[in-house]
């Protein structure tokens, strides 16, 4: 394929879906991430399009909110990862929220297997996972059906979760900062998926790396109610999104890294390591330029890659934590 005839392929994959990683583009056009970016510089370069963290995205700043057949098709490897660490954090018995999106309901299907476990969505794609496991509760919302995502939205649906509470949230969106936390497109999702972080103890967010520094409309969940996120390894080139991660991790918000083969195999990625097989965080710093925010008494924590107890349970390949390091 020419180059011309590449980087058409590559603006109509990004008008079609709104954002699109690099690793997706270079599947489709059958070259290299290398070449890829190359097209990318060069299509930013026009105009044409937006560079982002491991990927690109439409021109002017706010990336808009791809339909469910598009996202659906979008990192379904890394949404699998994710998926796998993050049914780990879910105990038999408990009692969660689990918000619309494709992630999650990857999440929902791994669920399945969870005795006893009550879960409360507003996702018609979540409790479908979940509509044949005999030892799973379902609770469904009320509300208005947006047909985009098949989830339950507007007024009835908040109003449905009223006087709720769960011990955690399950959320995903169109993008994250450290700076302003979860965002979606549209101002019902929004609404809702704050109802359900009003309902939750704890809130844990689902997101792939090409959502780290994407910025979108409404706001849904600020950084500093964030408990965790769950994630997949960047590619070893961006290291925008390890920095992203660690101003995630400066303002408090514990990070669990899925999947990928970690810096000491050769990606050359901070702070993302692990040997094969190993579900353990490993304690390494990841650098993150300018001031940091001070954590703790004295304001003397800081960032720094720790395990977790709780992930040494969890499947699904190599975990980092990364918590504030101390100065």
């Amino acid at each position: 394929m020419f180059a011309a005839e590449r980087r058409q392929l590559i603006l109509e994959m990004v008008r079609a879906n709104g954002a699109v990683s690099l690793r997706e583009l270079a599947r489709v056009v059958q070259t290299s991430e290398v070449t890829v970016r190359r097209d990318v510089r060069a299509l930013e370069a026009e105009g044409l399009l937006d560079r982002r963290h491991g990927g690109a995205v439409l021109p002017g700043g706010f990336t808009r909110e791809s339909g469910f057949p598009q996202k659906s098709h979008l990192a379904t490897a890394e949404k699998t990862a994710i998926a796998d660490l993050a049914a780990g954090f879910v105990d038999e018995g408990e009692a969660i929220v689990v918000g619309a999106g494709t992630t999650t309901q990857e999440l929902a299907r791994r669920l399945a297997r969870v005795p006893g476990l009550t879960v409360v969505t507003n996702s018609l794609l979540v409790a479908q996972a979940l509509a044949h496991a005999n030892r799973v509760e379902v609770v469904m919302t009320g509300g208005t059906l947006r047909g985009s995502n098949y989830a339950l939205v507007g007024s009835g649906a908040e109003q449905s979760l009223q006087g709720l509470r769960v011990s955690r949230a399950f959320l995903s969106g169109s993008g994250l900062t450290a700076e302003r936390g979860l965002s979606t497109s549209n101002m019902l999702s929004a609404s809702v998926d704050r109802a359900l972080v009003q309902a939750a103890g704890e809130v844990v967010v689902l997101a792939d790396h090409t959502k780290l520094g994407s910025d979108t409309m409404f706001q849904t969940v600020p950084t500093d109610v964030i408990t965790r996120l769950v994630t997949d390894e960047p590619p070893a080139h961006d290291d925008r999104a390890a920095t992203e991660l660690q101003a995630l991790a400066d303002q408090g918000v514990q990070i669990a890294v899925a999947g990928g083969t970690g810096a000491g195999h050769g990606t050359g990625q901070p702070g993302l390591d692990g040997g094969a097989g190993d579900r353990r965080g490993h304690r390494r710093d990841v650098p993150l330029p300018g001031q940091r925010r001070s954590h703790g008494p004295g304001g003397g924590g800081g960032p720094q890659l720790r395990s977790a107890p709780s992930l040494s349970e969890a499947p699904g390949g190599r975990v980092a934590d990364l918590a504030p390091r101390r100065r």
